[in-house]
């Protein structure tokens, strides 16, 4: 397991990462590594920090109860409810949270049935996906306001071999065992939610597709 420096230092990069994408805007999302399993701890990012701009004290260290280890002014997100649900049901190193216009309008498209079905794609390899004509399903929850339900929520629609969950008109959360694994699984999800808007698109404006 990382140190909490190098869990920041991870945390920092996945960031920038996605902040170039711009998929962080107006210090939306928020973004964790875990430090360690018995007890959980895990470094997230604080509530209110830019994420293109994030500072090592940005990074706060946290316990399964959302207390901040050691001292500092900031208070973690408001969103670490769900952080804490995922790692508790997985056992995963790192959860990846961003609002991007594509993921809020699959989310929306599909909110009825309650997922974005993805068949056949080449890139559901990037989230485990092998088989020949592989159907993947990401599941999708309300946007509860209180966070708790929320993140109850969240851990409760995510599955083992899909490794994200749409909040409708919100955002997503992606996982992984590394910090290199959730940043692939948010990457293959966003191509995929424009992936699947587009092209819902293309078959309604066009009877040649599909």
């Amino acid at each position: 397991m990382p140190t909490y420096d190098e869990a920041r230092t991870r945390v920092i990069e996945l960031a920038q990462f996605a902040a170039s994408r711009g998929w962080l805007p107006a210090t939306s999302g928020n973004l964790s590594v875990r430090v360690s399993h018995t007890p959980l701890t895990f470094a997230i990012t604080r509530s209110g920090a830019d994420k293109a701009r994030l500072r090592p004290e940005d990074v706060l260290l946290l316990d399964a109860d959302m207390r901040v280890q050691g001292e500092g002014p900031y208070k973690p997100s408001a969103e670490t409810t769900v952080h804490v649900a995922l790692y508790q049901k997985f056992d995963c190193g790192s959860i990846v949270h961003v609002h991007t216009v594509y993921n809020n309008l699959a989310s929306e498209l599909y909110a009825d049935r309650g997922f974005v079905e993805i068949r056949g794609h080449e890139l559901v390899k990037a989230l485990g996906h092998w088989e020949e004509d592989a159907v993947v399903r990401i599941p999708i929850v309300p946007n509860w306001a209180d966070l708790k339900r929320l993140g109850w929520a969240v851990a409760e629609a995510a599955q083992a071999d899909v490794p994200a969950v749409l909040v409708r008109a919100h955002g997503v959360y992606a996982w992984g065992d590394t910090p290199d694994d959730a940043r692939r699984h948010l990457e293959a999800v966003e191509f995929l939610c424009e992936y699947a808007y587009k092209l819902h698109l293309a078959r309604a404006g066009s009877p040649m597709i599909g």
